[in-house]
């Protein structure tokens, strides 16, 4: 039986985002390495942060005037940082 949620989120993701996400965490790409175990600094990384930023920017309508940025804490703390 297929569960459904209606919560606020988070929210259940297709199959098909659950496969490859599961596929990257055993290994990323072919590399050997899990999506978790790669390095913020290697090439592996800077791929998937430029694909992100490049969906976020495509999905929005964004030109290359504006930048992404992929920020922690949440919309209580991002508020917070409004004057």
């Amino acid at each position: 039986m297929k569960v459904h949620n209606f919560n606020s989120g988070p929210s259940i993701l297709p199959q098909s985002v659950m496969e490859q996400a599961a596929q990257a965490i055993h290994d990323f790409n072919g590399t050997g390495l899990s999506i978790l175990e790669i390095g913020h600094r290697t090439n592996h990384f800077q791929e998937v942060l430029h694909e992100a930023i490049s969906s976020v920017k495509q999905l929005m309508d964004l030109g290359d005037d504006h930048e992404v940025l992929f920020l922690h804490g949440g919309a209580t703390t991002q508020f917070m940082q409004v004057p």
